[in-house]
């Protein structure tokens, strides 16, 4: 559990997935660079929610967190929005990869109540955020795609012949 607690600090394990498939997949490198930088961007959105929310970590009597934190705060969990933003981001470049990504992203988030870092609502909203980051973040999609959904939203949104 520390491991994967280790691993998923500041994103650093996201960063590097997202680097070596840059290095071992030309053809996507510039879409992988991108999704590489997901992980450890979300955990500054993560840190405004928690200045915003300025939730306290756990604290169990005669049960101390079996790992550090660089900060006192909560909620959410930026390991669960650097986790799930970086896997969501990762899986639009390589929906093959889902099934290993969203696994790593849920064993890292599982860690976090268990080293008593987080409550596990703040591991949900943590989940919720960094979906939705890699849901939005731009320059995944395959070349061509995030323009064909724009043009899509576009002609939907104008009025049709009456």
């Amino acid at each position: 559990m520390r491991s994967l607690g280790t691993a998923g600090e500041w994103g650093a394990v996201w960063a590097a997935i997202g680097l070596a498939a840059a290095a071992v997949d030309p053809p996507m490198r510039e879409r992988w660079l991108r999704a590489a930088a997901v992980g450890p961007a979300s955990i500054g959105i993560n840190y405004a929610v928690k200045l915003a929310v300025r939730r306290r970590r756990p604290r169990l009597r005669r049960l101390p967190p079996l790992a550090g934190a660089p900060s006192e705060l909560s909620f959410p969990s930026a390991h669960a929005t650097a986790s799930l933003a970086a896997a969501t981001a990762m899986a639009r470049v390589a929906p093959g990869a889902s099934l290993p990504l969203y696994g790593l992203a849920g064993a890292i988030c599982v860690t976090r109540p268990y080293l008593g870092m987080h409550y596990p609502s703040d591991v949900l909203a943590g989940a919720a955020l960094g979906l939705a980051i890699g849901a939005a973040w731009p320059g995944l999609a395959a070349r061509g795609a995030e323009d064909r959904l724009i043009d899509l939203v576009a002609n939907a949104a104008r009025p049709g012949p009456s």
